[in-house]
């Protein structure tokens, strides 16, 4: 029998706030176990929560940037449950009314463009951690600790809806998400360290059925690859098990990198086991329409919208929109490639030939970053923010491509010489140093194609043969000639004219 996978993402977006959403306590990373936690929350007696007005603003940020409604007036529910981390023995969330309705995210699935639904995105607050790894308590015995300066962190749980049928579709999904929050500034993305933690709810249900099956949650994968790989295992679990005659139960898993596999952690709870119910120590939360126009003002002034600076490129620059949505997928890579179409446009005055050039301009300048630049960003195991050669230097290196200084092929030996930091990064000086300026000279050009027809008569023959390939032979052998240095398009132009008028 054929199955189709069905997927939905939960995902926790920990809020890059300085305090907690209800008290004043630190959210830093990393410090001494218990030591940010202030009174609010460790549940003490007749303490108040008071609501994070960054947290909201963050919140507002994402609702903007996937199309979603803010809700005017949304509600913070008591979501009951017990964990030794929990002091309150209750999860402070948004349940019936989240601040976020709706919305969609847009990206490629290799050339495919996909757009997945969002069904909210809601406040809450993060738990403590319990610490069972070989904990050793004060008497030197074996224990479990409890560290609450995680708890009352400000969380934005994005879900989606039920509309991804494959692994590689909910990896593109997370990796869209994932940019889109760190190029808001709402998150700062380190799943290592929890910020961005991803459930993934998977069921299978045989073609044509409209039914959902029953799912599993697989909780906190913390690494796309995880996603891809816990997804693959748990499709396969749950088809083998249908197909020997059980059931699958709904339930929370884990996922164990180790042993690539899920393994049962719990009974997955409903909604009406946590017995939500409005917390009566927090007013509606109510948000003016002012406000989220001086969060859209404040946005545009940062640089704007994604989406819409994916649009722009599409439009203005004739970017296709595979290359423009990888283009956007940092706020840094994006800011770069303007700053580098900017500097081959600063030279010219008359705005028609601006506009005429654009498109020519933007894709040579697409290509090199998501070849060239990401090529060596990758090998080096850095990103476009410590990229050593700057945007008006790669500038630089790409009007001696379009003036014909250089070569495409050349430039890329430049652009290791300017990475390398020989000449200061300065890429006339290394072209100058190294003697790489390209032979535009056609007298030049024809005399080394004379003299390569010449000694290679044999190839000569085979392309009058019909042998479209000796062309390219031909070639090799003229650019060997001049070393490299002699204009791609000339030689070709020039030794087919040759070769043809015998």
């Amino acid at each position: 029998m054929a199955y189709e996978i069905v997927i939905g993402l939960e995902t926790h977006t920990q809020l890059s706030t300085q305090t907690k959403i209800f008290s004043g306590s630190s959210t830093r990373y990393g410090a001494q176990p218990n030591t940010q936690a202030n009174e609010v929350d460790m549940a003490l007696p007749g303490t108040l929560p008071v609501m994070n007005r960054a947290a909201v603003e963050h919140a507002i940020r994402l609702g903007l940037a996937v199309g979603a409604t803010i809700a005017p007036r949304s509600i913070f529910a008591r979501k009951n449950y017990f964990y030794p981390d929990l002091p309150k023995n209750y999860q402070i969330s948004q349940y019936e009314i989240p601040v976020v309705q709706g919305g969609s995210l847009t990206f490629f699935v290799g050339d495919k463009e996909t757009t997945i639904n969002l069904t909210r995105a809601h406040l809450e607050e993060d738990a403590g951690k319990s610490l069972h790894d070989n904990y050793i308590g004060p008497h030197g015995e074996l224990s479990t600790g409890i560290d609450l300066n995680r708890t009352g962190t400000p969380l934005l749980e994005i879900v989606s809806e039920p509309e991804m049928r494959s692994a590689a579709e909910a990896v593109a999904y997370a990796k869209t998400l994932h940019s889109l929050v760190m190029w808001l500034g709402i998150c700062d993305g380190n799943m290592q360290e929890g910020s961005f933690r991803v459930d993934v709810n998977v069921s299978v249900r045989p073609v044509g059925q409209k039914e959902f099956g029953t799912r599993a949650e697989i909780k906190n994968v913390n690494s796309f690859r995880f996603i891809e790989r816990a997804i693959n295992y748990e499709v396969r679990r749950q088809i083998e098990l249908i197909e020997d005659g059980g059931k699958v139960v709904q339930e929370t898993r884990l996922y164990d990198a180790d042993l690539d596999e899920t393994r049962s952690m719990r009974s997955k709870e409903d909604a009406h086991d946590y017995r939500y119910f409005p917390d009566p120590d927090l007013p509606p939360l109510v948000i003016s329409q002012d406000w989220i126009d001086q969060v859209k003002a404040e946005m545009r002034k940062a640089g704007g919208l994604p989406e819409e600076l994916r649009k722009n490129l599409v439009e203005i620059y004739g970017i296709a929109p595979i290359d423009a949505a990888q283009l956007i997928s940092s706020r840094a890579m994006a800011t770069y490639f303007l700053n580098v179409v900017n500097a081959l446009e600063a030279d010219s005055a008359d705005t028609a030939s601006v506009m005429a050039l654009r498109p020519a301009r933007a894709k040579l300048v697409a290509n090199w970053l998501m070849g060239e630049v990401s090529a060596t960003l990758n090998r080096e195991e850095k990103d476009i923010a410590q990229c050593p050669v700057t945007a008006p230097l790669l500038a630089a290196l790409l009007k001696r491509i379009l003036d014909n200084t250089i070569s495409n092929k050349i430039a890329r030996d430049v652009f290791a010489a300017m990475w390398a930091g020989e000449e200061s990064g300065q890429p006339d000086a290394i072209i100058a140093a190294k003697g790489l300026t390209q032979i535009n000279d056609s007298g030049a050009i024809e005399t080394m194609i004379d003299a390569v027809l010449a000694d290679h008569a044999a190839i000569v023959a085979e392309y009058r043969a019909g042998k479209q390939k000796a062309f390219n032979s031909l070639v090799g052998q003229i650019m060997k000639a001049a070393k490299g240095k002699a204009n791609p398009q000339q030689v070709n132009d020039l030794l087919k004219a040759k070769l043809d008028q015998a």
